[in-house]
């Protein structure tokens, strides 16, 4: 058929499944916007900035399992859309960037046209999978099928496809592709009875499950798992949800190895006396937390990561889900499920970090524990890079599937709102709370009127301390005095209600027991200023490690490399 190129990636977008674009029309990409007008089963949620559109398809992918889609002009528009692409590449999200070109005789040319950057793929080359310009209407069909068969195999990090303005409105003979057969990848069974033998043989194994459960779907099958050998279970931060946090084999996630934290160490303890580690999708970022006396079996999508961590690992190259499955069959046979159950001590062990954490009745902890009461099980709640949030990766409690969501490594402050927004429009019937500071929810706090336009019924929690907070806490007590760390905001209630959203203000955060349900239970975007400077913070434990970097803190002389 005869298609403009701009229809033929709206019908390719349809025949993958997509059913919203986050973006904001403009200049170059005319030809793409029209044909988004014209097609009925796909809607557009125009952002207040490109940043807010990456985050919300981000949001998106993570609510719902599939690939989000951000379209924006070249140039700044792609610079504005990065951030927002880094994030979901750190957390590997599949999140497809859709991004205009200067005409194609002045690509790379450096002659001052409107959005021009030089080399704009390779600009995005680091924080992106898969790249591809496409530059005639008949190859618009074959790189949307590849862009979406790399979102849906090995490692799910963003894509990007960059289209001339004369691409989408020029028409020629086009041919659509149907969507990839997407094959799971299993080890061998040679590989799963070796692997299965030494779990089998194992004194102390324990489980570290990463962030690839989730992606893989792999929750079920990973309790299965575990309740098959009576193996306990410790999350990485990544992989909080991959099992409840209140399953009797569940220890519950573990962040930093360098905390200062009683109940972390106790944690991290009962990691290093394991003789057998059963990485499940985990990077293990911070290297085995048993160390080279373990034996590591590591199943793991991404090749690069099997070996990487230590010499001593049985590699097992497959998709979580699959491989789990194909497993516990060996495992029976090994019989590896004649172990007693260690339900007793895991029980110890949280016990221990709820009377270290608990109750001593530090504030973090309390207000943390009041919002887990406070929400219900099954509401996606999106952390931003705040002292509470940084508490929440190891504390907050998570009992039902990808329904909590950070920033990852990546750390984007100010992620959180669109991040929020996009996974309320994937599950527009499920809870979604966003859960921020002051510094960060300013950082797209236009997207309130994204939200009220089209009806984005997310709650978000705005902690306010009129500062970035950890960073003036961490000047004052290692460099002696902070520095231009203080803000000047606007009335939050005020400026929700002047876009047109509910808002409230606390009295003290631990109003939030009655506020929360209030706010899910109206139909409308709400904010809750929640003033904090009265609270006081001590120093976040995941991040006490962070004074002990030589790095972070004075010195005299120069550092070795």
């Amino acid at each position: 058929m005869k298609l403009s190129g701009g229809e033929a990636l709206v019908k390719s977008l349809v025949n993958e499944g997509v059913e919203v674009v986050f973006g904001i029309p403009g200049i170059q990409i005319y030809g793409i916007v029209a044909a988004l007008r014209d097609e009925p089963s796909i809607r557009m949620v125009t952002t207040r900035h490109e940043q807010g559109s990456t985050y919300m398809a981000d949001g998106y992918a993570r609510a719902s399992g599939k690939p989000g889609v951000a379209l924006v002009v070249p140039g700044t528009g792609v610079y504005n859309a990065a951030s927002g692409i880094a994030n979901a590449y750190a957390r590997c999200s599949p999140v497809l960037l859709i991004a205009g070109q200067i005409p194609r005789a002045q690509i790379d040319k450096d002659i001052g046209s409107i959005h021009e950057v030089a080399d704009q793929i390779g600009v995005l080359k680091p924080v992106t999978k898969w790249q591809r310009r496409v530059m005639r209407p008949r190859d618009v069909p074959d790189a949307v099928f590849e862009a979406f068969r790399q979102m849906r195999t090995g490692r799910p990090r963003p894509v990007v496809i960059e289209i001339p303005p004369e691409t989408g409105v020029e028409r020629e003979e086009v041919v659509l592709r149907e969507p990839a057969r997407i094959s799971r990848i299993v080890p061998s069974p040679d590989q799963l009875r070796e692997a299965a033998q030494i779990i089998a043989n194992s004194r102390l194994p324990l489980i570290y499950a990463g962030g690839g459960v989730a992606i893989s779907d792999a929750e079920e099958a990973l309790v299965r798992l575990a309740e098959a050998t009576n193996i306990p279970v410790v999350t990485s931060n990544s992989g909080k949800g991959a099992i409840p946090d209140n399953h009797p084999l569940s220890y519950g996630s573990c962040f930093s190895p360098m905390s200062e934290q009683p109940s972390m160490n106790q944690l991290f303890e009962v990691m290093q006396s394991a003789d057998v580690v059963i990485g499940i999708g985990a990077r293990f970022s911070l290297g085995n937390p048993a160390g080279e006396a373990s034996t590591l079996i590591n199943i793991n999508i991404d090749d690069g990561d099997l070996t990487r961590i230590q010499s001593n690992t049985i590699p097992l190259h497959g998709d979580a889900k699959a491989t789990i499955e194909a497993l516990i069959p060996h495992l029976n046979d090994a019989g590896a499920g004649d172990r007693p159950s260690p339900a007793e001590a895991v029980t110890a062990a949280r016990n221990l970090i709820a009377y270290y954490d608990i109750r001593l009745k530090e504030p973090p902890y309390e207000i943390i524990e009041t919002i887990n009461q406070a929400i219900p099980e099954d509401a996606f709640i999106v952390w931003d890079v705040t002292q509470f949030g940084w508490y929440a990766r190891t504390h907050y409690q998570v009992n039902h599937p990808k329904t909590y969501i950070d920033s990852g490594y990546s750390f984007n402050l100010g992620f959180s709102f669109p991040t929020a927004l996009g996974a309320k429009v994937a599950s527009p019937d499920r809870p979604v709370l966003c859960m921020v500071g002051d510094g960060g929810f300013m950082f797209n706090a236009s997207e309130l009127s994204t939200a009220v336009k089209y009806g984005i019924n997310v709650v978000t929690v705005i902690f306010n301390n009129d500062a970035y907070g950890n960073v003036e806490r961490d000047l004052d007590e290692v460099f002696d005095g902070t520095y231009e760390t203080d803000l000047r905001n606007p009335d939050f209630v005020k400026f929700a209600e002047s876009f047109g959203a509910v808002a409230f203000r606390a009295e003290h955060p631990l109003e939030l027991e009655t506020l929360i349900p209030h706010a899910l239970g109206l139909d409308a975007p709400v904010v809750i200023d929640v003033p904090v400077q009265h609270v006081q913070m001590p120093r976040a434990p995941q991040f006490a490690f962070t004074t002990k970097l030589p790095w972070a803190t004075p010195q005299d002389g120069l550092l070795p490399t």
